[in-house]
């Protein structure tokens, strides 16, 4: 039996923001069921990689085939995405239920059009997320964990095959990042989907990854986190000393220069400061 098609892959890409190349000569096949994490230090280029390959961030050269078929500019519904973790304003006229009802009417631009079957995905994506007991409660009101389940929901609507997901940790407390790295990964197990993981703290989803993309200094480093996560490797990529500690189950890298920034702790050790 031949080898399943990939999800996505990425051939010769290369992207420049202003007068500056953030990468370039990128080539990644990742295969259904994958989990792929990007690291890399601010302004590397992290969160464009995942617009480009939306669709909405035009490649200075190379080529991006997504679920066999070229990156459309209006995207896939055969696409998932996750976003980072940002508090909806108080106001935001939504319940829980509508934030993942368009995930399920599925129509990014425009009203929503109903179809049969729509309140029973919407009650079942619910119950995935574990959001029954606040899915009728305004969006607004709600935790910044119990949002992020919600969008989760949205994002998984369409069973896609690859999900993209733009630190979708952040500013969340440690239960509520296992339930959404529990909710990602249960999807690409039982649907066998792609996962592309953008992250500033590998730390929480270290023992799901199965190769790690890193991104700095322009270029970048493909391999297993074992391959990538280590001082010789990183201190190569940035062209300055880094160190990769283990503590307990933990990594801490030091010294990792920011992008934009002479001199900067880099986020792994947020938490060791």
């Amino acid at each position: 039996m031949s080898d399943p098609a990939p999800a996505l892959e990425i051939r010769g890409a290369a992207l420049r923001r202003d007068d500056r190349e953030l990468w370039a000569g990128l080539d990644l096949t990742v295969r259904p069921g994958e989990l792929i994490a990007v690291l890399g230090p601010s302004g590397s280029g992290k969160t464009t990689l995942l617009r480009a390959i939306l669709g909405l961030e035009p490649l200075s050269a190379g080529s991006i085939t997504v679920l066999g078929e070229p990156v459309r500019k209006r995207g896939s519904r055969h696409v998932g995405y996750l976003p980072q973790s940002r508090p909806l304003p108080p106001d935001t006229a939504l319940r829980g239920r509508d934030l993942v009802t368009l995930g399920v009417s599925g129509h990014r631009f425009g009203l929503p059009i109903p179809r049969r079957g729509d309140h029973a995905r919407v009650d079942a994506l619910i119950d995935a997320v574990g959001a029954r007991d606040f899915a009728d409660r305004p969006v607004g009101e709600l935790s910044g964990g119990e949002q992020q389940r919600l969008r989760a929901g949205q994002a998984l609507a369409d069973e896609p095959g690859l999900l993209l997901c733009d630190e979708p940790l952040t500013s969340l407390d440690l239960a509520n990042q296992q339930a959404v790295i529990g909710l990602i990964d249960r999807h690409r197990r039982e649907k066998d989907a792609a996962v592309l993981l953008v992250t500033h703290d590998i730390n929480p989803v270290l023992g799901k990854v199965d190769r790690i993309l890193y991104l700095a200094n322009g270029r970048f480093t493909l391999g297993t986190p074992d391959e990538v996560l280590n001082s010789r490797v990183l201190t190569d990529l940035y062209g300055a000393p880094v160190f990769v500690l283990r503590a307990g189950d933990r990594l801490v890298v030091v010294g990792a220069p920011d992008a934009e920034a002479s001199h900067h702790h880099h986020a792994h050790d947020e938490d060791h400061a």
